[in-house]
């Protein structure tokens, strides 16, 4: 009995021990999230910074200027113009994967196609490809150490952060004083072109460090969830060919892909993807089971009681889209990957407003969730019009959730491209079929 009863204090131990190392580190994880806003952004710069909240830091707090900048930059017009734009950096992306001779890290290759589109299509900057691959390289050590404690001491990752940011900037406003030079040729507005105008408008140009820190932030917001969302897409494929050749078969059916196999000419536009009703089943499951990041924070701005615990005014709480997702009564054999849940037959997440929340809910719903959907969608498309592709290893990778989810050794996959008979180009064919952006 004595055993026993030192056992259940020793259990009673660990628990307390346990709760009160969650409770740290939801404390500092918070804190930590308020850090990366400010590392982004250098100390001149006077757009608000948000409090309490992992919204996109330009919008936060900020007039409700920028909340309609932001809803031109992703309105269905701006949609529309950077869809051409995004189709031909991933066909060039997918070339440049199909025509390497061995499996490429499809997670790190991934960071680099999201890095590219947001520096080449939302803001609009003609960078020369090797400046590119080199400026990818400081933003990949800025991302890196975005997350370190702030201690500012030599080789610490803080002082790393803080050099990366100081080349990034650099780069960015030579390549914005650049882009503000030349304006012809420009068929399309992109992202910076409506932050500056819409703040020319309203009486607020915006200095050099307030382009420089929102092109920054703009990147960042584009980059890692993206790239988490494209590598989980492209290891699901993998594991359902079934699901990819359904996808294929509506591509057929719309006139996208001829009976044979090979692509029909044409760019997309968003009416033709908007048809594509298996493709945003697929699309919309991925995000269900493997959502970049876990949660959010907010700030309570009115004291409420929840499942009989009070959650007083001013305080900042977290919500999990995970276990939202994992938990939500209307999602059945909710650890299955199954589009089909989405048909219109079943509509799984028509049947409550917050079981499906992918990118948040409310009004600090994602801004650019419809961009980032868009580019999923022609990912997907190209993916299965032009190339075939298998995995690598013997057994699929491991998924960690930190700092967004992702496997752990990036998915090594060997990409092939296709002709018109679904049949392997040889690499000497596809450098010739190459394109730039």
């Amino acid at each position: 009995m004595l055993f026993e009863g030192l056992d259940l204090v020793s259990a009673l131990a660990t628990l307390a021990a346990c709760l009160v190392s969650v409770t740290l580190l939801l404390a500092v994880s918070q804190q930590l999230w308020q850090l990366r806003w400010a590392a982004t952004r250098d100390k001149s710069c006077k757009l608000p910074i948000p409090k309490g909240s992992m919204g996109f830091p330009l919008i936060g707090e900020t007039g409700h200027w920028l909340l309609q900048v932001f809803s031109k930059i992703f309105s269905h017009e701006a949609l529309e113009s950077y869809l051409p734009k995004i189709q031909l950096v991933i066909q060039d992306t997918l070339r440049a994967w199909s025509s390497h001779p061995e499996a490429i890290n499809v997670y790190q290759e991934a960071q680099k196609l999201t890095f590219r589109m947001a520096i080449r299509v939302l803001l609009g900057f003609s960078i020369p490809e090797e400046d590119l691959g080199h400026l990818f390289e400081v933003y990949q050590q800025f991302v890196d150490n975005v997350f370190s404690l702030p201690v500012d001491l030599p080789f610490s990752g803080y002082r790393r952060g803080i050099q990366a940011r100081q080349i990034l900037q650099k780069g960015l406003e030579k390549a914005i004083r650049e882009k503000l030079q030349c304006t012809q040729g420009k068929d399309y507005s992109d992202a910076l072109d409506l932050l500056i105008e819409s703040s020319k408008e309203h009486g607020k140009e915006m200095t050099m460090q307030e382009l420089k820190d929102g092109t920054l932030e703009l990147i960042f917001a584009a980059y890692a969830t993206t790239a988490s969302a494209s590598t989980s897409l492209i290891m699901q494929l993998l594991k359902h060919p079934t699901v990819l050749e359904k996808l294929r078969d509506e591509l057929r059916a719309h006139g996208i892909l001829h009976s044979g196999g090979c692509p029909c000419e044409g760019t997309l536009r968003l009416d033709m993807l908007s048809g594509l009703r298996y493709l945003d089943c697929v699309i919309k499951e991925v995000m269900r089971l493997f959502t970049p990041i876990s949660g959010g924070y907010r700030t309570v701005l009115q004291t409420f009681e929840l499942d009989g615990f009070q959650i007083p005014k001013g305080w900042s709480v977290m919500y999990s889209i995970r276990d939202t997702h994992d938990t939500a009564p209307v999602f059945k054999d909710v650890n299955v990957f199954d589009p089909d849940r989405f048909s219109q037959a079943r509509s799984e997440d028509k049947d409550g407003r917050f079981h499906y929340l992918p990118f948040g809910g409310g009004v600090r719903t994602c801004l650019g969730k419809h961009l980032a959907k868009l580019f999923l969608k022609v990912l997907a498309v190209e993916l299965a019009s032009t190339s075939r592709f298998e995995l690598a290893t013997r057994t699929f990778p491991r998924i960690t959730l930190v700092p967004v989810l992702h496997p752990v050794d990036g998915l090594s996959v060997k990409f092939f491209g296709l002709d018109s008979n679904q049949n392997k180009i040889l690499p000497e064919t596809e450098a010739m079929l190459s394109a730039t952006v």
